[in-house]
């Protein structure tokens, strides 16, 4: 059964995405994350370009329809293994020791 309820499409599958997108962008992460700590309070004004970037990845994920669909597949997928075996996986997160 893939009839997905509220709190699936509203809040389960979003979490998937926003953890996908902050991979799949992680180097703007990574830059962003620097210039914050480098610049301190000056990071409003000094990492916008940083700031610019990394929001225009992560939007560009979040309003793509093909990703929001392969989002909702990897959710449909670990639903119906929880349901299988009543074991909740959870979702291993890559990082980069750059």
């Amino acid at each position: 059964n893939s009839k997905l309820r509220h709190v699936e499409k509203d809040v389960l599958i979003p979490q998937i995405m926003r953890d996908r997108a902050k991979e799949l962008c992680s180097d703007k992460v990574q830059a962003f994350t620097k210039c914050c700590q480098e610049t301190g309070l000056l990071m409003v004004v000094k990492c916008r370009q940083e700031n610019t970037a990394l929001k225009d990845c992560l939007v560009g994920y979040y309003s793509d329809p093909l990703f929001y669909e392969e989002c909702k597949t990897e959710y449909l997928k670990q639903r119906e293994e929880y349901r299988a075996t009543g074991i909740k996986k959870k979702r291993q997160k890559i990082t980069s020791n750059v």
